[in-house]
């Protein structure tokens, strides 16, 4: 069996490496014309590591990011409104801050290294799919547009984002992401570390936050810090904005001038941004929840098939959890249109709860609405948000995105190597 993966993106590869470990044959085709792993800092919650971990990139991962001790929610002038252990810290995995360019370039060393240096096709997109009974076909372009042949197998993968070619074949009159009136500006900084240097901060309410955490272990290792940044602002109705692109520089002046007041005494938020060699700039967009992935054998994973607001840091855990769901249903169910139906089954409602959650906010929501009950601060946090409120809200969000400490921790592995199915192109 060859399964055909548009993407090489985080789904994308963690998807060739799981069918690989299974026994199954992979090729990833990407759009870009150079494989430059780019972005900025991401979350990698246990669930995800766990899936990681099967695969044997424990040690690779662990090398490149700061394991997360603990997350803290504080309002718009630092006072601390809830704080949770993470990681080790109660789960029996890590939770890992990392650079998104890091962990795809270890995602992309490991293919290369398993799969063999023919498996990735760089400047080359899937621009259409087709599917028959018995296989699949995928027509290439590359980044001048030039038709490059097509590639085929039992079934196509669209990982290929928010923007996926696959999944605008399947919905043409679904149209531009939608947007919410919020616009991102993103950065790296160096700086002091900050509440004892593993910690996850969001500070402010839903028209205005800042969001950091240190991603550099190597940093760390010299007393100092790597900080992730995210400042955030909602704009009105008529605002004009431009399609989310992580090349497009921002501007300070366009966001910090709202944030200059935010000196914590724990976070000096106009000094973190001020210390950014650049600032990336992007609206908040995510696509509404479809009721259909798959399309005789193609189907989607990761932000071709939800899309979400980076709420709750689960946009690339969800893409690995796809990833290793589709493998273990195509090697238990081995006839493609069964697995396929499994797959989506399991994943589709899953994620899209959770980007509807993430509309409301997940578990932000708790900044906001302090916000609401307390604009002037408080002294004590429990005035003004109740203890069960706290807890009942930070609960829902791990059990929606299936972290849940006890239930993950007592949860079976998603892939079993132990007993590989059927593998039949049939069906």
């Amino acid at each position: 069996m060859r399964v055909i993966i548009a993407g090489a993106g985080l789904g994308g590869l963690t998807l060739a490496l799981s069918l690989h470990a299974v026994g199954i044959e992979a090729e990833v085709y990407e759009a870009a014309a150079a494989l430059r792993p780019v972005g900025v800092g991401i979350n990698l919650l246990p669930h995800a590591v766990r899936e990681l971990t099967e695969l044997g990139l424990a040690e690779r991962i662990a090398e490149r990011a700061i394991a997360t001790e603990a997350l803290v929610y504080a309002n718009r002038f630092g006072q601390e409104i809830w704080r949770e252990p993470r990681g080790r810290l109660g789960y029996a995995w890590p939770q890992y801050s990392i650079h998104r360019g890091a962990l795809q370039q270890l995602l992309l060393d490991a293919v290369v290294e398993r799969l063999g240096p023919d498996a990735v096709h760089p400047d080359r997109a899937v621009a259409a799919v087709k599917t028959t009974p018995t296989g699949a076909l995928a027509r290439l372009r590359d980044s001048a547009d030039a038709d490059q042949g097509q590639a085929t197998g039992e079934l196509v993968v669209g990982a290929d984002g928010i923007h996926s070619a696959v999944r605008a074949q399947f919905y043409p009159n679904e149209g531009p992401p939608k947007w919410n009136r919020r616009v991102l500006w993103r950065g790296v900084s160096e700086g002091a570390p900050f509440l004892g240097g593993a910690t996850m901060v969001m500070a402010g309410h839903q028209d205005q936050k800042f969001v950091c955490y240190p991603i550099d272990p190597a940093l760390a290792a010299e007393d100092r810090s790597r900080i992730n940044w995210i400042a955030e602002l909602r704009f009105a109705e008529d605002h004009v904005w431009r399609r989310e692109d992580w090349n497009r520089q921002g501007r300070l002046e366009d966001f910090l001038p709202r944030f200059e007041a935010w000196d914590f005494g724990w976070l000096g938020v106009p000094a973190v941004i001020r210390a950014a060699g650049s600032v990336y700039e992007y609206p908040l967009v995510d696509r509404d929840p479809v009721d259909r992935w798959t399309f005789g054998r193609a189907t989607l994973i990761g932000d071709a098939a939800h899309p979400m607001y980076p709420i709750g840091s689960n946009g690339a855990s969800q893409a690995i959890l796809d990833a290793r769901v589709l493998t273990r249903e195509i090697l238990a169910q081995g006839e493609i249109p069964a697995a396929l139906a499994a797959y989506e089954a399991e994943r589709r409602p899953a994620t899209s709860d959770l980007v509807m959650l993430n509309r409301r906010n997940g578990p932000e929501q708790v900044m906001q609405m302090v916000e609401e009950r307390a604009p002037d601060g408080y002294k004590i946090v429990t005035d003004v948000l109740s203890q069960k409120e706290l807890e009942d809200i930070a609960a829902n969000y791990k059990r929606v995105a299936g972290f849940q400490v006890e239930a993950l921790n007592a949860k079976p592995p998603i892939v079993s190597m132990a007993a590989p199915g059927k593998l039949s192109s049939a069906g």
